[in-house]
């Protein structure tokens, strides 16, 4: 059974409006290292809308102005990989995309349970779905140093209280810091 992994970055206030956190380089290639222990990407339709316009290549072949050259490896990374989409709203997508429709705790199970690596889930509406299921296996969260202020935060609404363990950290020269938790039992 492959684990399924959600990863995010969020503020140091809980935010994860990605408007106020600016990725250098090194979390880049952070990012592109993780996305390539997965097998596929599980993506809801916001995210995945804009996960592909920031970062489908142009049909040109030539990748816009404002993209670094640290981050055309993740980019790179992220467009090859294989994605996931749930969605009622979508008929059809593509982008290295399948769709997912239905019941979704059956439909995750049955992916998770395709032999692999793991597969990685983002955003925040669908992340909170899977951890109401429990079937989220591991949790990453990169904090960045920033206050916003505002914005989208996590878990909003969670129906039970969810412990977790940590089981991994790295601190990034940027003053990120990515936190690995796994899900721990709720005590009595």
């Amino acid at each position: 059974m492959r684990p399924l992994r959600y990863s995010i970055n969020i503020t140091l206030d809980g935010c994860c409006d990605h408007r106020v956190m600016i990725p250098d380089d090194e979390s880049h290639r952070y990012w592109a290292a993780r996305l390539e222990q997965a097998d596929a990407l599980l993506f809801g339709r916001v995210t995945y809308e804009m996960m592909e316009a920031a970062w489908r290549p142009p049909a040109t072949g030539t990748w816009p102005d404002w993209m670094a050259d640290g981050m055309v490896p993740f980019a790179r990374t992220i467009d090859q990989a294989k994605k996931y989409v749930v969605s009622g709203t979508l008929d059809r997508v593509d982008w290295n995309a399948q769709l997912v429709q239905g019941d979704l705790g059956k439909a995750v199970r049955q992916l998770k349970r395709e032999p692999g690596r793991g597969l990685f889930v983002g955003g925040v509406t669908l992340p909170l779905a899977l951890a109401d299921l429990g079937l989220i296996d591991e949790y990453e969260f990169v904090v960045q140093p920033v206050l916003a202020g505002h914005g989208p935060t996590l878990f909003a609404g969670l129906s039970e209280r969810l412990e977790l363990n940590l089981v991994g950290r790295q601190e990034l020269r940027s003053g990120a810091v990515a936190l690995r938790y796994q899900p721990g039992r709720v005590p009595a």
